[in-house]
């Protein structure tokens, strides 16, 4: 199986002053094409980092990165910048959405930054927002859809630029559990249906039995990768 994303011996230190923070000590770990990740981790294991590094958001301290096996370990922020809008799409807890834009405009707006033209925008915007069963709601503003709606249209974004990997940062953290359910259950069907690589980040032991492997995080660096759901002993 392809590994599309690797992570070798990666550290992460953030100098603080004069005090030094160890974020991510010497994290290993592989992602496969096509495959349903999650990367779980408690509070200060070091999951937000990873998913910093996964994402192209930031560089290494040390170790390298690599996506489609090219090292990016070392890219400035530009051409991150670059690599992130045509590779990965982001779904975070907080949606993230543009306030004063409709859900159809929010969807089409990553594609303006690929020079698509407004024609091809819309009708992909439309499909897109169709996909997550919302094409009822395309002219409504943040403001005017609950919780999960406004993760959908997060989750249609994300799709916006047919984006080979869809990184999901927390994505029910912020809904109740019955609408979480239903975000998680359109993830998997989405998973299905476009044949995405889906590394979803969190500290929800629940979300695990959605995926296909879990990395389990503790300290900085993998401790344990488990096939399906995790248990309370696995990380204890």
């Amino acid at each position: 199986m392809k590994a599309i994303i690797k992570l070798e011996d990666v550290w992460k230190i953030y100098e603080l002053g004069d005090v030094k923070v160890e974020a991510l000590r010497g994290l290993n770990l592989e992602v496969y094409q096509g495959e349903f990740l999650t990367v779980f981790g408690k509070s200060g294991s070091g999951k937000s980092t990873s998913l910093n590094m996964i994402g192209a958001l930031d560089i290494p301290t040390k170790g390298r990165i690599f996506l489609d096996g090219k090292n990016i370990s070392k890219l400035d922020e530009s051409d991150l910048a670059q690599l992130r809008g045509k590779k990965i799409g982001f779904v975070f807890q907080t949606f993230n959405l543009i306030p004063s834009l409709t859900a159809l405009e929010n969807v089409m707006l990553p594609m303006m930054f690929q020079d698509i033209n407004r024609d091809e925008r819309v009708n992909r915007a439309r499909k897109l927002l169709e996909d997550v069963q919302l094409e009822h709601r395309i002219n409504h503003k943040p403001n005017e859809l609950s919780g999960g709606e406004r993760q959908r249209v997060a989750i249609a974004r994300a799709l916006a630029n047919d984006p080979e990997v869809v990184l999901a940062d927390e994505p029910t953290g912020n809904l109740d559990s019955k609408t979480g359910e239903e975000i998680m259950n359109l993830f998997k069907g989405l998973h299905k249906k476009f044949k995405k690589t889906i590394i979803m980040v969190t500290h929800d032991l629940g979300l695990t039995k959605y995926s296909e492997r879990t990395y389990i995080l503790k300290d900085g660096k993998v401790i344990k990768t488990v096939k399906g759901a995790i248990t309370k002993e696995m990380i204890t």
